[in-house]
């Protein structure tokens, strides 16, 4: 397939057809009112924007780096460069100066887009080493170019991209949960790559669709489900950039008439647990999406009682996005993400890759033929593409697929705790615990004490005001798990350490918890 550019296909048809004056995204902020663009304005800002990349000498390829919340800016950019010909970068917020010059050095960004409020602690170190060009979205002439003005100065640029669907698109950055943070170079064919999900997750072919999302734009799901996936389906996608609270979510929703909304499991148990909030208050709600970890039973049980419809699941990683979920019509099984979308190469392989059978472990991995699968890991001098074992790309998720085709997430090498002789997934401890009604959070992992030796052991942040009680907690498990999946000890932090992109680091939590209780 030739001149397949994801902004051809997510903006210019649209602003060129029936759609023009469609809004395109919603951009919701703390005490504002609602700022919107339709797909006209949005392509013609971008276009715009990428005239700026032009006209301060960046070529084709080159990379782009978005520090950037969630506001207009993030879209303009990302769809600018995208449209030039460049590569966009998108970043966590939340970083430090040193993992952001890392990221710097490491894609070999020729620009940076900043607002500013991200970039003036950062100003120092990064203009030490920094030689490339620098856009910040508020005027300020001794560091940067102004963004405003490059959009209010330059003629649109005239022609788009004339991609293959093979050819380089955006660059993400993993979390760095095991080290540095690893860059995953996508191509413009990762649309076609979530196609599946649009019937099969999304539900896509009902109308309206007005979509909140929850995240940030750094994390693939959000550039997928929150921006790129409902902008090529011609829908409307909003976005929130402020303190995340639970009214707040049932106010937007309410605000911006949202009839599908996106999050993480956190979210939809914090609306459940401090709101009394029912589908009366958000009569235009009728689809929920989540991932980023597993929903526990009691959260799914609750939201479908108060909202009359349950919250389906999805699976993925940065490498693919994602490939497995739950979908409308089939059975939601306890414990289960679903099954994988028709139309990905995706098995669950033993180590000879060959499919295991039903009900046995295995690997989740993608074919090379998936047209989700990323291009290759970056670096600046990498040729090589996709690091295959025969035809497949290896996960280092493993999971157990049954009977019907659902699947079970047991988890990464190594988070899967090896307890006395038995594989037992932290997945299915944790979504036991959560349905506790003292337990705000919890991680479960293995520490070993001795050679040959790990105890299964678990770490709760407790609710505010209520008892902890690690005989109860035991008690409560005891009820529900296998013997020899029950924790032998249990500890306590208020806090848990994460990474910049909000994943807990399970290796660090025995650091820094306090062990109350152990068996």
């Amino acid at each position: 397939m030739q001149d397949f550019n994801i902004v051809e296909m997510c903006l210019a048809r649209h602003a060129r057809g029936a759609k023009a004056e469609q809004t395109a995204m919603v951009f919701a902020a703390e005490n504002a009112p609602l700022q919107s663009l339709s797909y006209r304005e949005l392509d013609d800002l971008s276009a715009r924007f990428a005239a700026a990349l032009v006209s301060e000498g960046l070529k084709i390829g080159d990379r782009v780096l978005l520090r950037l919340p969630n506001i207009a800016a993030f879209p303009i950019v990302f769809f600018g460069a995208l449209r030039a010909g460049m590569i966009p970068v998108p970043t966590s917020p939340y970083l430090k100066a040193d993992e952001v010059n890392f990221l710097i050095k490491d894609s070999g960004a020729r620009a940076i887009v900043s607002a500013p409020q991200l970039f003036s602690g950062l100003q120092k170190e990064i203009m030490r080493e920094f030689s490339g060009t620098i856009f910040l979205t508020a005027d300020n002439p001794q560091a940067a170019l102004s963004f405003a003005r490059a959009l209010h100065e330059h003629q649109p640029l005239g022609d788009i991209y004339a991609a293959t669907k093979d050819d380089p698109a955006y660059l993400v950055y993993t979390s760095g949960t095991t080290g540095y943070p690893k860059g995953v170079l996508h191509a413009h064919r990762s649309l076609l790559g979530r196609l599946p999900a649009a019937t099969e997750w999304f539900c896509f072919a009902d109308a309206p669709q007005r979509i909140l999302h929850s995240g940030k734009f750094n994390w693939t799901y959000v550039l997928g489900t929150g921006m790129m996936d409902p902008l090529y389906h011609g829908k409307t996608a909003i976005v929130y950039e402020g303190t995340n609270a639970a009214e707040r979510w049932l106010n937007l929703m309410r605000d911006a008439e949202c009839d599908v909304f996106i999050g993480v499991p956190t979210i939809f148990r914090q609306i459940l647990q401090k709101t009394d909030a029912h589908a009366t208050l958000v009569p235009m709600l009728k689809h929920a999406m989540s991932a980023g970890e597993q929903l526990s039973d009691a959260v799914q049980s609750a939201w479908c009682e108060r909202f009359g419809f349950p919250i389906y699941e999805g699976l993925g990683m940065s490498e693919c996005s994602y490939y497995i979920s739950q979908r409308k019509g089939d059975a939601l099984k306890i414990g289960s993400a679903g099954k994988i979308q028709t139309g990905h190469r995706i098995d669950v392989l033993d180590e000879n890759l060959e499919s295991v059978p039903a009900g046995e472990e295995g690997m989740l991995s993608i074919h090379r033929d998936d047209p989700g699968l990323f291009l290759r890991y970056w670096s600046l001098d990498a040729t090589s593409g996709v690091p295959l074992e025969g035809d497949w790309f290896r996960t280092g998720d493993y999971a157990v697929r049954d009977a019907e085709g659902y699947i079970y997430f047991m988890g990464r090498r190594d988070d899967i705790i090896k307890s006395f002789g038995y594989r037992i997934s932290p997945f299915e401890i944790e979504r036991v615990y959560r349905d506790h009604p003292a337990v705000a959070d919890v991680v479960a992992f293995g520490e070993k004490i001795a050679d040959g030796k790990t105890l299964i052991a678990l770490c709760v942040q407790p609710k505010a005001d209520m008892l902890f009680d690690g005989d109860a907690l035991i008690q409560w498990g005891s009820e529900r798990l296998a013997s020899y999946k029950l924790p032998k000890k249990i500890y306590r932090l208020d806090n848990f350490p994460r990474s910049a992109n909000g994943k807990v680091l399970r290796a660090k939590i025995a650091e820094v918890a306090i062990c109350v209780r152990q068996f």
